[in-house]
């Protein structure tokens, strides 16, 4: 059984410096109350992998517009002004990733293997300092896989075990996160009995959440 912790508690963990996985989809699916908590602390340099940095006010927006950030692996920043300011002023260095290439790394992180060979990319900025494989007469890059010190999680329901089960779009990049990161700190909007979330529906089983959030008051 796991213990349920404050927001503020699981906050204090995540250290300056941090390297921190967040999912969500343009605030959509993210940790919120995680990511205000990290606001209230004072988080400083954290290496931000994410889908993108949403919008100022809103989800991993607050992070930027409170400083928290100093480096972002995403795959757009386009509606995010604040982060193209940031970027263009150097406060931000943004590694920018394709959508598909980005969740592959992520994926290949948690589940060890070596990369992924991919050739979206080639011929573009993107190939510069990679290596290229050959298979079979075609051309790929090298792309290293991802692993972060934390993953911050949002799901729709958790149990007593910390298995998780999520809605909609939340399915797109939080359940790969949580397998690629050291520490997981899962937000669900529902802690359940142990039961009650069929098991074909539980997408990451709690033996990868270390840590949940309780529920808002």
């Amino acid at each position: 059984m796991k213990t349920a912790i404050r927001a503020d508690a699981a906050a204090a963990m995540i250290p300056d410096g941090a390297t921190v996985l967040i999912g969500g989809f343009m605030a959509v699916g993210t940790p919120h109350r995680l990511i205000e908590a990290l606001v209230r602390r004072g988080a400083r340099n954290l290496t931000l992998i994410a889908n993108d940095t949403a919008m100022p006010g809103k989800g991993i927006g607050k992070l930027i517009s409170a400083g928290a950030v100093s480096r972002a692996i995403v795959s757009h920043i386009g509606l995010n002004p604040e982060t193209q300011a940031k970027m263009i002023a150097g406060e931000i260095d943004v590694e920018l990733v394709p959508q598909g290439t980005l969740v592959e790394r992520i994926r290949a992180g948690g589940v060890g293997l070596g990369g992924v060979l991919t050739a979206t990319g080639l011929g573009t900025p993107v190939e510069e300092g990679k290596t290229v494989v050959e298979v079979d007469g075609q051309r790929f890059l090298l792309e290293k896989p991802i692993r972060a010190d934390f993953a911050l999680i949002a799901a729709r329901q958790a149990d007593y075990l910390g298995n998780l089960q999520y809605s909609l779009t939340a399915h797109n990049f939080n359940p790969i996160m949580a397998l690629s990161a050291e520490t997981v700190i899962a937000e669900p909007d529902l802690i359940v009995p142990v039961g009650v979330i069929p098991p074909d529906a539980v997408r990451t089983p709690g033996v990868l959440v270390d840590h949940l959030l309780e529920r808002a008051a």
